[in-house]
């Protein structure tokens, strides 16, 4: 079973990093025919809106999948159950026709553009995307098939013929079946069960409408207005139909299909009894209100045969203003060359503004106290939090008074071998530590670090050489050192860490974010794994994947005046082939 799981687990997360590059190129939600079939209740959706130019995408990232092992999946191969072979197969199949974009579209029988949606019938989930070849997909199944010995099931709602693959044990009093099916160019993936209604699969393979649409409920243009999204793709997760399902029988489709499959005298005592009260309803629908959405768009969008770059936000929506205002107090400064990711290997920013901590979180904690909740669930969780005051940690962030963030920087190494050893021959990098008077920081931190107590710093940028003070070898090829460069007190190595370190003096503090990480994966593990080759040493497979893996990713939180904001941007360019 363990394993099932975790082959399971490999098509969903091929699936889902499917989904989230699929956030390409929008028409308005009304020229979507497919969101008639939508319904405005979804708790979960992700849809394209335009074409995306899937086979452009393809061609810009196949070149890190030139050292991909071809046994990569071999571990999977001896899976005790048919049902994971299954899985494993049709993966294999996708994982070894990515080195060749058009290979792998002529497998799977896809179009050269595509707009994919994936979405919920209450708990139902749908995944559709168009597909010129449907014989090619269907040859995909089959091979899947002929892997693993399992068989499909022909079956048929309206006029729709579809594939019924057994999820569940014969013996087992739960049906649980995986469909497949094709109707107008379009391939829809969805599940049955026991008490999935026929009207139910009508829906999700297109042949009845939704009764209140996504398509007619401006749901999409608002998430779009609201967030100045692209409006080339849009996802959601639905809070506030979430808790409707949860407190209510009958509110939403989500909320009949639970409380069906709660009559169950097979699944026992109904685990939602407790909080479909009159009190948690109340309460937890005030809760939803507050925060409504989690939402998801594109801010960026490119895409070309020789470099796809997307960057999308992530946003969990609130309309709670003491919170939302206290965690806008708490922002601190992130340094300009964090959000450039072709400028550094590694980088991690923490923006923070340590003299509000301690009040803002506070006030945060004050919010969650009122009003008095009288929902079991959520007073108990209340009761606990009264035990946690922030107050104490006043106390510890005043050590560290006026300090705004502090980030890390790897711009550049190199490495060698000697005697058949890694040997680091130089580095450059970055430490900043930025604050309101980065003088009188540094002479508070002195006399807790006895090495730096006769290291005296002028305001004037001079730096002082660290070697002699931690006693490093010149050998290492590291010379840190310390200066206060504008408001920032840094420690950097290397001619390309002086000119980043100048060029940071310059800039002034300013709540511009909290968080920044961001990572260039060719930069980084190439020339390790260059000096692994030079040593003669054996590479696993799983890292020669990594090699010229060209490709650079970051990510981000900050707060702004919708809500919890989660950055992401991906970069990725097309390499020779090996």
């Amino acid at each position: 079973m363990k394993k099932i799981v975790i082959a399971a687990a490999i098509i969903a997360a091929g699936a889902g990093g499917y989904w989230y590059t699929q956030n390409g190129a929008g028409s308005s939600a009304s020229a979507n025919p497919l969101l008639d079939y939508v319904p405005a209740d979804t708790p979960i959706f992700s849809g394209q809106l335009k074409p995306f130019p899937l086979k452009a995408y393809l061609q810009s990232i196949s070149g890190n999948y030139q050292q991909y092992p071809s046994n990569a999946l071999a571990e999977f191969g001896e899976l005790d159950s048919p049902m994971g072979k299954f899985f494993v197969s049709i993966y294999q199949q996708y994982m070894d026709g990515i080195k060749e974009p058009a290979l792998l579209l002529k497998t799977f029988g896809f179009p050269d553009e595509v707009k994919p949606y994936i979405y919920t019938l209450g708990a139902l989930p749908v995944l559709k995307i168009d597909v010129n070849q449907v014989d090619a997909f269907w040859a995909v199944l089959d091979k899947a098939e002929k892997d693993s010995g399992v068989t499909h099931e022909m079956r048929k709602v309206g006029d729709v013929d579809y594939r019924a693959y057994a999820l569940s044990d014969e013996t087992s009093t739960e049906k649980a079946d995986l469909l497949f099916a094709q109707k107008d160019g379009i391939l829809t993936i969805t599940f049955s069960t026991s008490i999935t209604e026929p009207e139910l699969l009508e829906m999700a393979f297109g042949i009845k409408k939704a009764p209140q649409s996504l398509a007619a409920s401006g749901i999409l243009a608002d998430i779009i207005k609201t967030h100045g999204f692209k409006d080339d793709s849009i996802s959601f997760i639905n809070h506030v139909e979430i808790v409707k399902a949860l407190t209510s029988a009958d509110s939403n489709m989500l909320s009949k299909q639970l409380t069906k499959f709660f009559a169950n005298e097979s699944v026992g005592e109904d685990p939602l009894a407790q909080i479909r009260t009159p009190e948690c309803r109340t309460e937890l629908t005030a809760i939803a209100a507050n925060w409504p959405r989690t939402v998801a768009g594109l801010t960026a969008f490119s895409v070309t045969e020789k470099e796809s770059h997307m960057a999308a936000s992530f946003v969990v929506e609130t309309k709670n203003q003491p919170i939302l205002a206290a965690m806008q107090k708490m922002r601190g400064f992130i340094p300009a060359h964090l959000a450039d990711i072709d400028s550094t290997i590694f980088s991690m920013g923490i923006g923070l503004d340590v003299n509000e901590v301690a009040p803002s979180l506070t006030a945060i904690w004050d919010d969650l106290q009122k009003p008095q909740l009288t929902c079991a669930p959520l007073a108990e969780l209340q009761a606990e939090l009264s035990q946690q005051s922030p107050a104490m940690l006043g106390m510890f962030t005043g050590m560290a008074n006026g300090v705004k963030g502090m980030s890390v920087s790897l711009l550049d190494f190199k490495m060698s071998t000697q005697d058949q050893e890694p040997k680091l021959e130089s580095l450059d990098a970055l430490v900043s530590l930025s604050a309101e008077n980065p003088s009188m920081l540094f002479n508070m931190v002195k006399p807790f670090a006895p090495m730096l107590a006769e290291v005296q710093l002028a305001d004037n940028g001079d730096a002082t050489d660290l070697s002699p003070l931690l006693m490093l070898p010149p050998e290492l090829g590291i010379k840190p050192m310390l200066a206060i460069k504008g408001q920032h007190l840094v420690v950097y190595s290397g001619d390309k860490g002086l000119a980043l370190a100048n060029k940071l003096a310059g800039e002034k503090l300013s709540a511009n974010g909290m968080y920044s990480l961001s990572a260039d994966y060719g930069k980084m593990f190439t020339p390790m794994l260059t000096l692994l080759e030079m040593s003669g040493e054996p590479i696993p497979e799983e890292m020669k994947m990594l090699k010229d893996y060209n490709m650079r990713v970051q990510m981000s939180f900050d707060v702004n005046k919708q809500g919890l904001v989660i950055g992401s941007v991906a970069n990725s360019k097309a390499t020779e082939k090996k």
